[in-house]
């Protein structure tokens, strides 16, 4: 993918900016210059974006064990690198530079940016190569930026696998963004879903379609009888040691969250156990997005949707992340002219614990 274009168009946006690693605090909205599209690109006034576990570990650089080294290699090491943070954004393409003709001044997109980040902004210069793809009319642009981030990664990991409807699912973390995706796409193609989560999020994940909930904080689910054709791991707090066992012959591991040596290992312990490992990173394409876009605008996956702030509370949506409480995602609602925020949450009200994605 590109990185982001910050020559200006002759004026500037509001951004938020992080100039240093830390706590929610170190977000601050500034004036900066106003991107302009290159040759293949489009610039995209954004209308709302989220904030992700992806945001939270980028900023406090609190990486999976052993990744910290080379997750500096893009994010800095002893400065952000990249100061606007934000993966995935819902808009309306505002120009297009030489060379675009997939889409025009005036289309709704929504996009997924990943690692260029970017999203936290008024404006952003996406490829028209990259995970962009037309929003669906019915879908307002809060609802569609949450589809973004969770629903291509879910979609991207489940595509590394043999999802059929005689499937059986397991997703751990299923009350996030990218968990609450999983148990969606996997319901919907017709595979017996088995959702961990804790007790309090049961009804949401059985409202996506889950078929069994496990609640974590009463149950070790690594300790059950109950074995899998696919594991989707959105936390990457259980080694791989006890996942293994869960997975049946032939099956698959999705590691969303590994540590380095969960990434290294995978092609061994593949040939090892016979099962399929994916850890960290996978590729996603315009065309899953564009998947999940129209499910969402046939009614078919559903927006999860915590709390909703303006961009000037953009610090606050850092912390409510922060606390690893959210259920599916945290919207940004990005606005020139202030508007109501839903929710601000308290700087004191809940402990620290990282979130999963």
């Amino acid at each position: 993918m590109t990185t982001m274009n910050t020559g200006s168009q002759g004026g500037t946006m509001r951004a938020a900016v992080y100039r240093r690693f830390g706590g929610p605090d170190v977000v601050r909205i500034e004036q900066v210059p106003k991107p302009s599209p290159g040759t293949g690109e489009v610039l995209v006034k954004v209308h709302a974006t989220t904030v992700s576990a992806a945001d939270y570990r980028s900023r406090t650089k609190d990486v999976p064990k052993g990744v910290k080294l080379l997750s500096s290699l893009t994010l800095g090491f002893v400065r952000p690198r990249l100061r606007i943070l934000g993966m995935d954004i819902a808009g309306v393409v505002e120009a297009v530079g030489p060379g675009v003709s997939a889409f025009r001044p005036g289309d709704e997109v929504m996009a997924m940016l990943g690692g260029r980040f970017g999203g936290h902004a008024e404006y952003v210069t996406v490829s028209q190569d990259s995970a962009i793809t037309r929003k669906p009319a019915n879908l307002s642009f809060e609802d569609a930026a949450t589809v973004v981030f969770g629903g291509i990664t879910a979609r991207a990991f489940l595509d590394q696998a043999t999802l059929t409807a005689s499937a059986s699912v397991l997703v751990n973390g299923a009350s996030g963004a990218v968990g609450s995706a999983a148990v969606q796409l996997a319901h919907l193609a017709g595979a017996h879903v088995t959702a961990v989560t804790s007790g309090g999020n049961a009804g949401l994940v059985r409202s996506l379609g889950a078929d069994r909930v496990i609640d974590y904080t009463t149950a070790d689910f690594t300790r059950e009888a109950d074995r899998y054709d696919i594991v989707v791991d959105c936390v990457g707090n259980v080694e791989f040691g006890r996942l293994e066992p869960l997975i049946k012959p032939g099956g698959a591991l999705l590691s969303v969250i590994a540590d380095l040596a969960g990434v290294v290992q995978a092609r061994s312990r593949s040939r090892r156990t016979g099962k399929r490992i994916t850890a960290g990173n996978v590729p996603f394409t315009s065309e899953q997005l564009a998947q999940v876009a129209r499910l969402a605008g046939a009614g078919l996956f559903q927006p999860v949707v915590d709390r909703t702030f303006d961009l000037s509370d953009i610090a606050d949506a850092h912390r409510y992340v922060d606390t690893g409480r959210k259920r599916g995602n945290v919207v940004i609602r990005v606005a020139t002219a202030p508007v109501q925020r839903t929710f601000v949450e308290s700087r004191s009200s809940h402990t620290t614990r990282r979130p999963p994605a």
